[in-house]
């Protein structure tokens, strides 16, 4: 299996399965100098772990981050900082039921990646999709808190749930305190109540849900990104999309800028105490693929989890028509816990950004 990196100075391969003895990720290109111990990536990693609420997979995993290389200790800081070496970590595995999987070992899941790996590869790891299961996701998270300290403090990365299925929150009570309040990542009170209805209902159906998740990024510079083939907005678009479960990305406006005129959409300038400023961010923080200096804006849609309990049509591997229900424990809504990691994705986009910016222009 090819294309486990991404990225250009600042590189990320992600390596491991769902149900293997660990997953993990290396992280190339790092600058030295930089304060990195367990402590500060396990922070992120524990906002994305499965069992936090009854509303996610209730896979006990304790997502504990080892780091192998790539970090020393340092008199001056009197702690561990990066040496500009590769760094290494590794998550465990520790609660794997791979028996919950044995009934579609050759069965493929409707709207999972079973058939079309089978098709690609001859053969695939049933047991929780193996590479393909959102479990791998531990890993980004892990490397976007590495490339949190590449950035650096001054820019503040946030995420948020703003759709679950078809209930959107109302913008005008966005709160951003308001997210660390409730188990949806949701910046509105008043959507949360009526989300863990929705999703209480959804869980006893035996089915899932769907949902939008929009992340930003506040304090980004002008000037990061490159014209033509090395957008801003292009990478940040692959970035997402890469995503497990992901179907849909939109910058700034996004789609609603189909239905915008010209002076509607149009980001208009003025002259501040600080220099331009913009009276609308409908570009979502990017124009000509280059950062203007605004916040960073992206949403991601998250398809319903495909690994439900209810009976859905399907085929075996040798051709035979019949039904499939998953059993196992599943999100009833894996959007929830992709915030973490679109927040990560976001983050190692905007290190490589600012290495390969520092590069060019010095």
């Amino acid at each position: 299996m090819s294309h486990n990196t991404f990225g250009h100075l600042f590189r990320v391969t992600t390596w491991g399965e769902s149900h293997g003895a660990a997953l993990g990720c290396v992280v190339d290109g790092c600058p030295p100098g930089l304060k990195l111990d367990e402590a500060w990536v396990q922070t992120y990693l524990d906002a994305r772990k499965p069992g936090t609420s009854r509303f996610v997979t209730q896979r006990k995993e304790p997502d504990a981050v080892k780091i192998l290389s790539g970090v020393f200790e340092d008199d001056r800081t009197d702690g561990q900082v990066t040496t500009g070496t590769p760094i290494s970590m590794m998550i465990e595995n520790t609660d794997q039921r791979s028996k919950d999987y044995s009934e579609i070992r050759d069965r493929y899941r409707p709207g999972h990646a079973d058939y079309p790996y089978d098709q690609k590869y001859g053969v695939r790891d049933y047991r929780g999709g193996g590479r393909s299961s959102a479990r791998e996701t531990a890993a980004r998270v892990a490397a976007g808190a590495v490339a949190r300290r590449v950035i650096g403090e001054d820019i503040l990365i946030r995420g948020a749930v703003v759709q679950i299925g078809p209930h959107m929150i109302d913008r005008e009570a966005w709160d951003w305190d308001e997210t660390t309040k409730n188990p949806f990542w949701c910046p509105d009170e008043g959507a949360a109540q009526k989300w863990e209805t929705f999703l209480d209902e959804t869980r006893k159906a035996g089915s899932s849900s769907g949902a939008v998740v929009e992340v930003r990024a506040s304090g980004v510079p002008a000037g990061w990104g490159a014209p033509v083939y090395g957008k801003l907005d292009g990478e940040l678009a692959a970035a997402m999309m890469s995503i497990n479960a992901a179907k849909g990305v939109e910058i700034g406006a996004g789609f609603g800028a189909a239905a915008l005129s010209g002076e509607e959409n149009a980001d208009e300038m003025r002259m501040g105490n600080e220099g331009v400023r913009f009276l609308s961010n409908n570009n979502g923080g990017v124009a000509g693929g280059i950062s203007t200096g605004q916040d960073v804006v992206v949403r991601v849609a998250i398809k319903p989890t495909s690994s439900i309990l209810t009976v859905t049509r399907s085929v075996t591997r040798d051709g035979e028509e019949v039904d499939v229900r998953t059993k196992g424990r599943h999100d009833p809504c894996v959007g929830i816990r992709a915030v973490p990691v679109a927040e990560a994705m976001l983050a190692c986009v905007l290190a490589d950004a600012k290495l390969r910016h520092r590069g060019q222009m010095g």
